[in-house]
């Protein structure tokens, strides 16, 4: 078997077909890991943390675990973002309050990646407890001069520039799938829940979800099958001419840039050509069909769980230098907020839950927009997550998937939705769609 030149280009289930059969030992796949990033990171700056010692000394530890004693994982290098608690490694949250930070222990998923054989590289960059919508430097891989979106920047850039296969990171609003389109990675967010979140910093219990980023659907089904352990029915692989698609352009559809409002025409072109059945302009129903009224009521509940979870911060941040006016403020205006406001806002995202899983239930899957547009130039701005947060607050499973380009060269992709707890399913549908999508629509994952 003749051997890739570049190990560092493998997906995570490429590079297991060759640790598995100990063509390549995870040693050597660290080191091209290593030196491809050593060659790019002074442009994009994935990393908060990367210490190749420390990376070559966990290769070579799993060099030595017999064949019949290795994870599911084993010898798959993984980024973690910089809000996961990881005990031989800083996390310091993207908050000068944290600097130098050295937790004990790892954060439950950490551990669980690691149990599975997992080579945990390093820690990604990202915003300020993930709320700030700017912070890092890191940069998009396929343009410089735009961002990588936010705030699971880092794991998004090392991702999309080779680093690594996969990397984690959590969403609030949009943190995970913006990024995913910006870059032009797979992404999922699975089901709200589904993965437990302990060691993580947390800003909304009512809406953090962890989510992964990488370059293939297969690798995605990988990463869910080892963290999840909610159970589904054995899902089988559809024929296109099977599969009934529901376009959900949303409340939100005023916004979309052109990238997005072409790449929502093409797909359902593509996909009618391949025998789909695509359903289009699926609406909200009447009750959940003001963009405004949706994000007001998404701020007010994330606002309310904010202020709670950043008081033990707030009240370390005793000289009031270290943590950003921003993320102050979530405390010093939480006296302000009306609890009847709360207490209407968590109960209409409870009541919207059950009516989009609904309408997702209608179709094989739901298809939205990911993004705006392609990513937007400049570090400052990290972009908007208008079309995403309904569906993290709404705990539903996402899948991004990379496929169209925008006016500028740009990725721009689209979201595949289900019903919750449909995870399984969705990854199921989202290979199926993904091959005619991806080598059609214009956008291809090239190293």
């Amino acid at each position: 078997m003749r051997l890739p030149a570049k190990l560092w280009s493998l997906t995570a289930t490429e590079v297991l077909t060759l640790t598995e059969r100990d063509l390549v030992s995870v040693e050597d796949y660290a080191k091209a890991l290593l030196s491809h990033a050593g060659s790019r990171d002074g442009v994009v700056e994935a990393w908060q943390y990367l210490d190749p010692d420390l990376v070559l000394s966990q290769a070579r530890a799993l060099d030595r675990v017999p064949r019949d004693q290795r994870g599911r994982l084993h010898g798959v290098a993984i980024a973690v973002k910089d809000i996961m608690d990881t005990k031989d490694m800083p996390t310091e949250y993207g908050s000068a309050l944290y600097w130098g930070n050295r937790p004990s222990a790892d954060a439950s998923l950490v551990e669980i990646l690691r149990r599975a054989g997992a080579l945990i590289v390093g820690k990604t960059t990202t915003t300020e407890f993930t709320v700030l919508n700017s912070g890092p430097s890191t940069t998009n891989p396929h343009d410089p001069n735009r961002t990588p979106g936010g705030s699971s920047a880092g794991s998004a850039a090392a991702v999309a520039d080779f680093h690594v296969p996969l990397s984690l990171g959590t969403q609030t609003g949009g943190s995970v799938i913006r990024p995913a389109s910006y870059t032009g990675t797979y992404a999922m967010k699975p089901t709200y829940n589904t993965v437990f979140g302990g060691g993580i910093k947390v800003a909304s219990l009512e809406f953090d979800t962890i989510g992964y980023f990488a370059r293939s659907i297969d690798d995605l089904k990988l990463v869910t099958e080892v963290i999840s352990v909610t159970a589904e029915e054995p899902v089988e692989e559809a024929a296109l001419n099977q599969v009934k698609i529901g376009f959900v352009k949303s409340p939100f559809w005023p916004s979309a840039g052109p990238g997005t409002v072409a790449a929502m025409a093409k797909a359902a072109e593509i996909l009618r050509r391949h025998g789909v059945a695509v359903i289009e302009d699926v609406e909200f129903p009447d009750a959940f069909s003001d963009a405004t009224t949706l994000a007001r009521m998404f701020g007010v509940v994330f606002a309310a769980d904010a202020a709670v979870a950043f008081y033990r911060d707030y009240l370390m941040d005793t000289d009031k230098t270290k943590l950003d006016p921003r993320i102050r403020a979530f405390v010093d205006d939480a006296p302000k907020n009306s609890r009847s406001d709360v207490r209407q806002a968590f109960d209409y995202y409870a009541a919207l839950r059950p009516v989009l899983d609904e309408i997702a239930g209608r179709y094989s899957a739901l298809m939205t927009p990911s993004a705006i547009d392609e990513a937007p130039l400049g570090l400052g701005d990290m972009g908007s997550p208008a079309f995403n947060s309904v569906w993290t607050a709404a705990h539903m499973p996402v899948i991004h998937v990379p496929a169209f380009v925008g006016p500028n060269g740009m990725p721009v992709g689209l979201s595949l939705v289900a019903r919750r707890y449909d995870d399984q399913r969705l990854l199921s549908i989202a290979k199926v769609l993904s091959k005619p999508l991806m080598s059609e629509g214009g956008w291809q994952i090239r190293s």
